[in-house]
């Protein structure tokens, strides 16, 4: 079982910064892959960015750019800046690890982008 804690949602203006972190109860190093997802009222879940074990990084064509999701393996912790937010990325914010044969969501952390 892994246990997946985010924090660093908030209020945040536009134009403003956010980095969100995602705090694992085992080694990063065990983790095949960890993504941030996002959920804005009314839609889907989507894919945020990913990180592998050997530290590759992936975005989707959306949040290439404005996003950078890192690690720091010493704390077990997994990253997503957010920079020169726009109303449009408000939404929960989840992270998602995925070990061969399980997968394992947080419990997401709210981020709302507003004036």
């Amino acid at each position: 079982q892994v246990q997946l804690v985010e924090s660093g949602g908030g209020l945040v203006q536009p134009g403003g910064s956010l980095r969100l972190s995602c705090a694992a109860s085992i080694s990063i190093f065990t983790i095949n892959q960890m993504s941030w997802y996002r959920q804005a009222p009314g839609k889907q879940r989507e894919l945020v960015a990913s990180i592998n074990s050997a530290g590759n990084t992936d975005y989707t064509d959306s949040t290439k750019g404005r996003f950078t999701i890192a690690r720091d393996s010493t704390r077990n912790t997994v990253y997503l800046q957010i920079d020169s937010l726009k109303p449009e990325d408000t939404a929960v914010y989840f992270c998602y690890a995925a070990k061969i044969g399980a997968s394992y969501w947080g419990q997401g952390t709210q981020v709302t982008v507003s004036s």
